[in-house]
């Protein structure tokens, strides 16, 4: 039997810390410029009490998305005991590209899986670097390309990264901007013959005809600002209930492909996107089977680290397989989940046996 092996997972955490605190001097604003009755501190403390966003982290002026990328790919050669010559593919799931302090316009050539190799000093040409753009769900997704690559034969060990600096692509006069934040995770996905680990199944979707734009770059709510300049924006009414109503279903179609008994999933590695809305998910889910929610099933760091995108969840991985979220561990043989939502709207979900 033939299985695709996570053998190694790392994380790059950015060293700049910012708290909610330090928004109080922000000038928030309303989608048509006006400004809110409230004041920031009673918006800061809604904020926090849907998001649970205490704090997050954002890189340095002299890095970018495929730095923090490169960062934490070398953990994971290295937790994985691998000669990166050795690889087969490089998968990078991003969605703004590398973007520059203070720059306006993001950059994408080459791709940041090519310049990953580069960084890496790979010299084996039939490493084969390429980008991937799916929203939150990206580095989910590359996963589960690269189990494709190795049940096809064609692949026997892939890099998937999950790398992103929304710090840079962000409104300051939006409040959402105080969800965002940058980070970056990696794994090595393995072939391995006889293992009784491995990805187990998987599902993703793709809607479009109501819920393609739930995300999108807009203008600044200062409409003083240059309307030459975007911005990420989304309508966060609506992701929550599309997220809400279509995630635990793609999840229970994942999870009874594999065969598994919901009984048997120790932990679900959840997109970290806003504590609330994760929560609603996971009693959704298990409504599912008519089961109740087990204690600590779903870490979390969001509250310290914000919302990452692609990078949310191959950190908050690598953390809890390092050891380094309180009251969270996976032992061998535990099952987990692995799941996303984000821009396109794209969801996914990955049966996983440890």
């Amino acid at each position: 039997m033939t299985s695709a092996v996570i053998t190694g997972t790392g994380s790059y955490i950015p060293s700049i810390k910012k708290e909610n605190n330090q928004f109080l001097e922000s000038s928030f604003l309303n989608a048509d410029g006006t400004s809110f009755k409230n004041t920031n501190s009673v918006i800061i403390e809604k904020f926090k009490s849907i998001t649970g966003i205490e704090e997050r982290r954002y890189t340095t002026d002299n890095y970018t998305a495929s730095d923090l990328g490169y960062f934490a790919a070398e953990k994971a050669i290295e937790d994985a005991d691998l000669n990166a010559e050795e690889l087969d593919y490089i998968i990078f799931a991003h969605n703004f590209g590398d973007v520059k302090k203070d720059a306006i316009q993001s950059d994408i050539l080459p791709s940041l899986a090519s310049r990953v190799k580069h960084l890496l000093q790979i010299k084996n040409p039939n490493c084969v670097a390429y980008d991937i753009l799916f929203g939150c769900p990206g580095w989910v997704e590359g996963v589960i390309q690269a189990q494709a690559f190795i049940k096809a034969g064609i692949a026997k060990k892939c890099l998937v990264i999950g790398g992103e600096t929304l710090s840079r692509v962000v409104d300051k006069y939006d409040r959402d901007s105080m969800i965002y934040s940058d980070g970056a995770g990696a794994c090595v996905v393995e072939l391995k013959e006889g293992s009784e680990s491995g990805i187990l199944s998987h599902a993703s979707q793709t809607f479009t005809k109501e819920e393609a734009y739930f995300l999108f770059y807009g203008n600044s709510f200062n409409k003083n600002l240059d309307k030459d300049v975007r911005y990420i924006k989304m309508h966060g009414r609506k992701i929550y209930e599309f997220a809400l109503n279509n995630v635990p279903k793609a999840m229970k179609t994942a999870l009874d492909k594999s065969g598994i008994e919901i009984d048997a999933v120790k932990k679900i590695f959840i997109h970290q996107a806003n504590e609330k809305m994760d929560d609603a998910i996971i009693k959704r889910f298990y409504r599912l089977y008519k089961k109740p929610i087990p204690v600590g099933i779903m870490p979390m760091s969001i509250h310290k680290l914000g919302n990452s995108s692609v990078a949310t969840v191959p950190t908050l991985l690598d953390l809890v397989l390092k050891g380094n979220v309180e009251n969270q561990e996976v032992q061998k043989g535990d099952v987990i989940i692995l799941a996303s939502v984000g821009a396109g709207m794209n969801i996914n979900a990955v049966v996983y046996r440890y």
